[in-house]
């Protein structure tokens, strides 16, 4: 591929163009979950389209409604779709990425204004979006152009899909997939996502499975109205009591969920899957760095990361109406609701998962004999994804990672979920790839977001290798 390698060596003559672009984009504080900030939103959305259609794109501009945002009623930012070549002998390859990002002030503990980007002495990009998901985003159009200007035909027709929600929930996204599906979408042969990370900091991964999350609410209601402890504590069932004694019911101190069960639709570990984690850019010594301290459960690593990739875990995230300020306070809260979560995976279904935690917590519920009352309310149940890695678009991925940085690539799962990878597995009827560009020390969601120099312009080739090596592929071959 005499062809890539021109590409490349035109990548590593742009480098810092590239930087000036991306410092470009994160200056727009397309922050979507902060009203104020909507028209910064749309106006990254608007530059990514013009800058699109420059290099010869057809893009279309979807408008996927409303939303009231801190009571506020707001226009949803535009979902960006598009098309990049139209040959019927090429195969065509959909993209997705999104370019809102989360919120960030200076005043949270960034060393520098989040929304300028600094190029630090040892070759960290630091800036909001930088990684997540602004610095992947720009590397396709990158690509194009720096193909475009090598005088290289793109070897497949691309398309692309830009949403600006995806930081606020995707509003609106999946009825945007599911309407084009066989419109803008048709003849799409594979999807490829680049909005993950690596397992660790040196070795590129392809990620091939994630996990679902079903999300709960806990409420127990007592009396009319809060009371005051030194009158009613031992007179009434409070429900703080009796919350906090199902919260505890829930899972042990070990990570086991003891919701009875709830492991019997886990799918079980084969020797295959076993000797995937040979190998791997781990280390609990890493691990307790990030932590900043040693409160890891499991002995062995590969243990830690079968609990992180491919078993259930359940985790308690707060209460609602309890007291929680700085001081005292002697009441006894009259409602009070339970936060918690349960990541699925493979091959367990949301239905079977809400029916069988609603049971255990009414099960245990009447054992105490309380007077108040306890609801289960489930408020989210997104399904877990999961794809072999010998699919020929993960072959052609594991291709390009090695072609572009001399190893073969660690093959991942992650335990957190990204929606619309299965949406559009679901609609579209093809295999989808996550590719990443970013470290796992990048920070996305947290103070000094970065992307390393070193990710950034590999990553730009590293997409540029992918769509040459889908093109050199027989993406009908059976695994």
């Amino acid at each position: 591929m005499a062809s890539v390698e021109k590409y490349f060596e035109l990548v590593d003559q742009s480098q810092q163009q590239f930087i000036e672009t991306l410092r470009e984009v994160v200056a727009i504080p397309s922050v979507s979950g902060d009203a104020s900030r909507r028209a910064d939103v749309v106006r990254m959305g608007e530059w990514l389209q013009a800058r699109w259609e420059a290099v010869g794109a057809v893009c279309k501009r979807v408008e996927p409604g409303k939303q009231t945002l801190n009571g506020q009623e707001l226009d949803l930012p535009p979902v960006i779709l598009g098309q990049y070549g139209n040959d019927p002998n090429k195969k065509t390859v959909l993209v997705y990425g999104h370019y809102d990002v989360q919120p960030a002030l200076l005043e949270d503990g960034w060393e520098t204004d989040p929304f300028t980007l600094v190029e630090k002495d040892d070759g960290r990009l630091v800036g909001r979006g930088s990684t997540d998901d602004k610095g992947p985003v720009l590397g396709w159009l990158l690509c194009v152009e720096t193909h475009k200007q090598a005088g290289i035909e793109l070897p497949v027709n691309l398309k692309f899909c830009w949403e600006g929600m995806e930081e606020s929930g995707s509003e609106g996204l999946d009825a945007v997939i599911v309407a084009e599906a066989d419109k803008w979408f048709k003849g799409t042969d594979v999807v490829c996502i680049s909005d993950n990370y690596w397992l660790g900091t040196a070795k590129p991964c392809l990620t091939h499975g994630l996990r679902g999350v079903s999300y709960f609410h806990l409420q127990v209601e007592g009396p009319g109205a809060d009371l005051h402890s030194g009158v009613f504590g031992g007179t009434v069932h409070e429900p703080m009591v009796d919350l906090v004694h199902l919260l505890a019911k829930l899972v042990d101190n070990s990570g086991r969920i003891q919701v009875p069960g709830i492991y019997d639709q886990v799918m079980p570990v084969t020797d295959a899957e076993e000797r995937t984690y040979e190998g791997l850019e781990f280390s609990h010594a890493a691990l307790a760095g990030d932590l900043r301290r040693d409160v890891i459960i499991h002995a062995e690593e590969r243990d830690t990361l079968k609990h992180r990739w491919r078993f259930p875990t359940l985790s308690i995230h707060g209460v609602e109406g309890a007291f929680y300020a700085p001081g005292d306070k002697t009441v006894i809260p009259a409602r009070v609701r339970g936060k918690f979560s349960l990541r699925t995976v493979p091959n367990m279904e949301p239905e079977k998962v809400a029916q069988l935690v609603t049971r255990y917590l009414e099960d245990e519920f009447a054992k105490l004999g309380s007077k108040n009352k306890m609801t289960v309310i489930e408020t989210h149940a997104g399904r877990w994804w999961y794809s072999s890695p010998d699919h020929p678009n993960f072959v052609a991925g594991a291709r390009a990672t090695e072609k572009v940085y001399g190893v073969k690539p660690d093959l991942t799962r992650e335990g957190g979920s990204i929606p619309v990878t299965l949406t559009f597995e679901e609609n579209l009827g093809v295999n989808v790839l996550l590719l990443p560009m970013g470290a796992a020390d990048d920070g996305a969601h947290s103070i000094n977001e970065k992307i390393d120099k070193r990710n950034y312009i590999q990553g730009i080739k590293l997409l540029g290798a992918y769509l040459h090596e889908v093109a050199e592929t027989d993406m009908t071959a059976t695994t």
